[in-house]
């Protein structure tokens, strides 16, 4: 007994040594709808913490609570740099979406996000829809990036991909002194939500483009709009994305893919890509420095997907999210500028700038002393 209660407490201690940075924790069970989910809080100074949801076939518990809390330490940053109230979190549900949800699944869900009473905000994010947060909004007011019908601001990957080429147009002005996409040799990662729709928008505007997807009707749909208008797509495995020779990076699939391993294949000028998290760990923003690869930080090249859903809660905008997401590009040239006169990687210098408003925030825009209503709207 002396033995299973020493290591029970040495796992709990292990858990809270990786939580330590997150102010709460949330596991949610729901037997009967087989819903298993974990709900991160990473930090509410500038606001009640907002976040997506997404569902994921982890492989363990381990692996569903390194995600949620990278992703939501992630959020933190990005709501500080998009320079909006709310602070940072997410959501994972453990379970593969092509088989796993109901619209029982995410009732139950939503009646976790209710029970932490306007602390989190979430919505849609890989592997779910604004249909599944339509079935969590019958139970909680704590939803956001729903369809418009339902009061909502609309499909956010619409504003996340203009963000996207906000960024690349900042790339080229600060790499070549014009902000013209036209003529430029892409490498996308990930034909998405977002990533097809930035795949779309740089064939309109005459881009070559390399991509790799591992939907194979994403890839005939992007091979098809280029047969429609003339344009120049090149398909390619997986693996082989990394050593395409390109003027800029684009990763819009999964996190985590600029390591050790993928950097020294890279043949490009810059990094620019939606992705959460892209970076394997800060010392590989380090590595791309050294390499002479400029990387635009993806919790600010991301962000306007984030702008709508949080704006979406003073109500629906879109001249207003239009006007926030431009904002995108001169953040990204600012972050180029500063890194370079401080002779620090894009990383420092955009979380430098987000530890800034968040030190310049405390005690000033709190959760707890706001309104506690689930809607906010101007004055």
């Amino acid at each position: 007994m002396k033995q299973q209660l020493d290591q029970s407490s040495e796992m709990t201690m292990d858990i809270f040594g990786k939580i330590s940075g997150h102010e709460q924790v949330v596991f949610c069970n729901d037997p009967s709808t087989g819903l298993q989910a974990i709900i991160a809080i990473h930090n509410t100074t500038l606001g009640p913490a907002l976040g997506g949801t997404r569902m994921y076939p982890y492989a363990n518990l381990d692996e569903a609570l390194d995600d949620v809390l990278r992703l939501s330490e992630g959020m933190t940053y990005k709501c500080a740099a998009a320079d909006i109230d709310f602070g940072g979190a997410k959501g994972v549900i453990i379970g593969d979406p092509k088989t796993d949800k109901s619209p029982a699944l995410f009732r139950a869900y939503g009646q976790f996000v209710d029970s932490l009473n306007g602390r989190f905000f979430t919505g849609t994010d890989m592997g779910t829809t604004m249909e599944d947060f339509v079935q969590a909004s019958k139970e909680t007011p704590f939803i956001n990036g729903i369809p418009v019908e339902f009061g909502g601001g609309g499909d956010s990957s619409v504003p996340t991909a203009q963000g996207v080429i906000y960024s690349l147009k900042a790339t080229a002005e600060y790499l070549y002194g014009d902000e013209t996409l036209s003529g430029k040799t892409y490498a996308i990662q990930g034909l998405g939500k977002v990533g097809f729709k930035v795949a779309e928008q740089l064939l309109e505007m005459g881009a070559h483009l390399v991509v790799t997807d591992i939907n194979q009707d994403a890839i005939a749909a992007i091979q098809a709009k280029a047969l429609a208008i003339q344009g120049n797509v090149a398909i390619v495995e997986s693996e082989e994305i990394y050593g395409v020779d390109a003027d800029i990076f684009i990763p819009c699939a999964m996190g985590g893919i600029l390591n050790d391993e993928t950097i020294e294949k890279l043949k490009v000028r810059a990094v620019v890509g939606s992705a959460n998290n892209q970076l394997k760990s800060d010392l590989h923003a380090k590595l791309l420095h050294e390499k002479g690869i400029l990387y635009a930080p993806d919790y600010i090249v991301n962000a306007g997907g984030l702008i709508q859903v949080a704006d979406e809660l003073y109500g629906a905008n879109k001249a207003r999210v239009l006007m926030k997401t431009k904002a995108i590009y001169q953040s990204i040239l600012d972050i180029y500028k500063q890194s370079e006169l401080d002779a620090i990687t894009t990383l420092e210098a955009a979380n430098r700038k987000c530890q800034q408003r968040l030190e310049e925030q405390r005690g000033r825009n709190n959760f707890y002393s706001r309104q506690k209503s689930p809607k906010w709207t101007f004055k």
